[in-house]
């Protein structure tokens, strides 16, 4: 009963505002149409003066409304401007619309039973989270669920809360998700670091077995010396570019990667990197479909980095001479951008494991094309961050084709 009579307080204050609020309105538009209406009489008499007379003052003279005069003092004449009419016009025009404020003002009490109907709903949570308030609770519930909870293993990843007791499953299921959510998040902490620790184990393992080398003969034999040399600047390439990645992708977990947002020019992005390709890998053939007025919005340079990892991808695992394809197309709403090659295509088992990181197939592994395994998760991050969509149709021995859409821009 309580709660009800704070619902209908809370009404009457929220429509005493409301209404406070509305006649604050309109004095001050009725004040304003007074206003610009006395000014535009000024305005219209002051342009029946002729021009090569200059107004010095103006005054209002007359006995009542009716006869109010407007006086233009100039060099040479006083000219008087009769009021009556026009004041009676704008007399008439606020009557018609005060008698609208008035009816309105009036009819705006009524809205007290409106706001309780919006209300009512909050009104009725109210109710129902008074009355379970109000029911006795049973600790003992509550110290079973909390047993429960203390008996399940920190190491078992399938652990899960059960008390058995029925009034309790809502709770037990959330906190099952809580857990299940939590875990998965632990063991793919885990395996990252597993991964990371092992990608980097081999290059610095060469580096190590150059360096040894270098101590035991590389000192007098020059031949020994510069493949040394050359072997651990590879090597140290290879692990500049893996922690810049592991950099890039522990800051977007992390919600600091930002993106420089802007309207951008896709055809554009991909014609700039259709041109470095060319420039740099003589080796395959690069085809350029073009599309005019495909605009986006988005981070021209992390756009431009997801295209180049696809089409370094296409070029590692295309043979010589190979055709890789570079294509912007409209599709509806949609804008995309294609990359198109004829190499050694992906298996149907492995496409869904493909943007996982330091995931490689098993033909990308054994080959020599190295490659950290985590260039696709980059690609695959920079489009999720700006909701965009990736598809991957790929054939074994025949090729692959990724296509990227955004939302098109005007």
């Amino acid at each position: 009963m309580n709660i009800n009579k704070r619902t209908s307080s809370i009404a009457r204050g929220i429509n005493t505002a409301f209404w406070f609020n509305k006649l604050k309105a309109f004095f001050t538009v009725d004040i304003l149409i007074v206003l610009v209406s006395f000014g535009l009489f000024c305005y219209k008499s002051y342009l029946t003066i002729p021009t090569d007379e200059y107004v010095r003052r103006f005054d209002l003279t007359g006995q009542s409304i009716d006869r109010i005069v407007l006086e233009l003092y100039t060099d040479i004449t006083l000219y008087s401007f009769p009021m009556g009419e026009y004041i009676y016009f704008i007399g008439i025009i606020m009557g018609v619309i005060g008698v609208y404020q008035v009816l309105n003002l009036f009819g705006s009490f009524t809205y007290t039973s409106r706001i309780r109907k919006k209300l009512k709903p909050l009104n009725e949570l109210a109710l129902k989270a008074e009355a379970i308030s109000e029911v006795p609770l049973d600790t003992t519930k509550f110290e079973e669920l909390e047993e429960a909870i203390l008996k399940v293993p920190a190491d078992n990843a399938g652990a899960r809360i059960s008390t058995g007791d029925e009034d309790l499953a809502s709770i037990e299921a959330a906190l099952n998700s809580l857990l299940y959510r939590m875990q998965d998040a632990r063991l793919q902490q885990a395996r990252f670091v597993d991964d990371a620790s092992h990608e980097l184990r081999t290059p610095i393992a060469v580096i190590q077995g150059y360096a040894n080398m270098l101590d035991r003969w590389g000192k007098d034999d020059p031949a020994v010396l510069e493949e040394s040399i050359k072997a651990i600047k590879n090597e140290s390439d290879n692990m500049k570019e893996l922690i810049d990645q592991l950099l890039f992708l522990a800051r977007g977990d992390n919600g600091r990667q930002k993106l420089s947002m802007d309207r951008i020019d896709l055809s554009s992005v991909i014609r700039e990197v259709w041109e470095e390709s060319m420039m740099i890998d003589p080796d395959h053939k690069y085809v350029l479909e073009d599309c005019d007025n495909c605009y986006i919005y988005g981070d021209n340079a992390m756009i431009k980095q997801s295209v180049r990892i696809f089409v370094q991808n296409a070029a590692k695992y295309s043979d010589k001479g190979n055709n890789i394809k570079l294509a912007v197309r409209k599709n509806g709403a949609k804008i995309c951008y294609i990359v198109q090659d004829e190499g050694i295509g992906i298996a149907g088992d492995e496409l869904s494991h493909i943007f996982e990181r330091f995931y490689r197939s098993d033909k990308a592994r054994n080959s020599s094309t190295g490659g950290s395994g985590l260039g696709l998760s980059i690609a695959k991050w920079i489009i999720d961050a700006h909701k965009g969509n990736v598809e991957v149709l790929s054939r074994q021995d025949i090729g692959t084709r990724i296509t990227v859409s955004f939302d098109a821009v005007v």
